[in-house]
């Protein structure tokens, strides 16, 4: 029998080339209202959270109501980026695919809020892939491993029979936290060695090495 039957993963960064996109949007919502832009390294660190824990992160400095106008006006720049693109990392879709067609149940937790991560799912027509989805703004934010008990009570999964597939310390921290395995991908956030700290059963330079661990230890031939 596979080891994995439900495999969750992340989205902006694992599944979605979305960095630049967002790393851009902060950076043009700080200059609409004259708020410092943080640097490129400090916006990139904080995807995968959600929204307002990373304005909380990236401006300390500001009031909460600049925060939600700040969080308005990234919002509005980054939908804009995504009407116009998504892409996603190269074999991630016939990846997806061939999951979809295998008793492989697949689920999203993300830091995404529901509507952006629906209009994305939307987008990519990836919406039939997942049986179930968590947002940030749906319940707690990772690393608080509160979306992957939901997503594990929802699917009636046991954590050991679950995977999650992230390229951030939250959500390799979030699985860690509740004894739930995960693997790391390198092509997203953050480094090789954060993520290790973490202890992932393998990390995956690209999809074909996701593939090859997925193919040994899921229902994916």
């Amino acid at each position: 029998m596979a080891k994995y039957e439900l495999v969750i993963f992340d989205w902006d960064g694992t599944l979605i080339d979305s960095i630049d996109q967002i790393v851009s949007s902060i950076s043009i919502a700080a200059t609409d209202l004259g708020v410092p832009s943080p640097s490129a390294e400090a916006a990139r660190d904080i995807i995968g959270l959600g929204l307002p824990e990373a304005m909380r992160i990236l401006f300390p400095q500001v009031t909460e109501s600049d925060r939600d106008a700040l969080r308005e006006r990234y919002a509005h720049h980054f939908v804009g980026a995504v009407a116009q693109e998504v892409t996603p990392y190269q074999g991630i879709e016939a990846l997806l695919s061939d999951l979809h067609d295998s008793p492989t149940t697949l689920a999203v937790a993300t830091g995404k809020s529901r509507r952006g991560l629906d209009r994305v799912l939307t987008k990519t027509g990836w919406a039939g892939y997942f049986a179930a989805t968590r947002c940030a703004d749906e319940t707690a934010s990772k690393p608080n491993p509160k979306m992957l008990n939901e997503l594990l009570n929802e699917l009636q999964v046991p954590v050991e029979k679950a995977l999650m597939v992230g390229d951030t310390t939250y959500d390799l921290a979030m699985a860690e936290a509740i004894g739930m395995a995960s693997v790391g991908v390198t092509y997203g956030v953050h480094s090789p060695e954060r993520l290790l700290q973490h202890r992932p059963r393998a990390l995956c330079a690209d999809a074909v090495s996701l593939r090859e661990f997925l193919v040994a230890h899921a229902a994916i031939a």
